[in-house]
């Protein structure tokens, strides 16, 4: 395994299964963000969400998000995959996570599953009180780790 996948499956590893993410949609030049329960399968951020609300609609309009949780930023592109319940899974990893979602969304007609697939991720880390930005380009398969000069 490269120095890249090593230090990407190691982030994942940290991650986890399943956090509760801000996420960020726009369309027709407006942004909006939302709180979002999101499970990491296969290197993807999957979360459901319903046909009828506007995330849906921008997402089908742009599918480029983001997600955002403490000092983790990670940009992509999302498909849709389909009803929930069609994945087992997500909904296996979705339910262990966050069982009261799952009990009350997940089986419900207009629930449609979505997948992130980063195309960049950024973390702020923390060094002897260094600030660092470590880089996953996805795209380009490289990883960085700069100090922070800024400050």
């Amino acid at each position: 395994m490269d120095d890249f996948s090593e230090k990407l499956s190691l982030f994942f590893s940290e991650f986890g299964k399943g956090r509760k993410m801000v996420l960020s949609t726009a369309a027709d030049g407006i942004v909006s963000s939302r709180m979002m329960s999101v499970v990491l399968l296969d290197g993807c951020f999957c979360f459901q969400t319903d046909i009828t609300l506007r995330k849906y609609g921008q997402l089908m309009s742009n599918p480029n998000a983001a997600l955002c949780i403490d000092n983790i930023q990670i940009e992509g592109v999302c498909s849709e995959l389909g009803r929930p319940l069609g994945h087992p899974s997500f909904c296996t990893a979705f339910r262990e996570c966050f069982w009261g979602s799952y009990d009350a969304y997940t089986s419900l007609e207009n629930e449609r599953l979505f997948a992130l697939k980063p195309a960049l991720i950024q973390r702020w880390i923390y060094k002897e009180s260094q600030p660092y930005i470590e880089t996953f380009d996805i795209r380009a398969q490289t990883y960085s780790l700069k100090i922070y000069e800024g400050v």
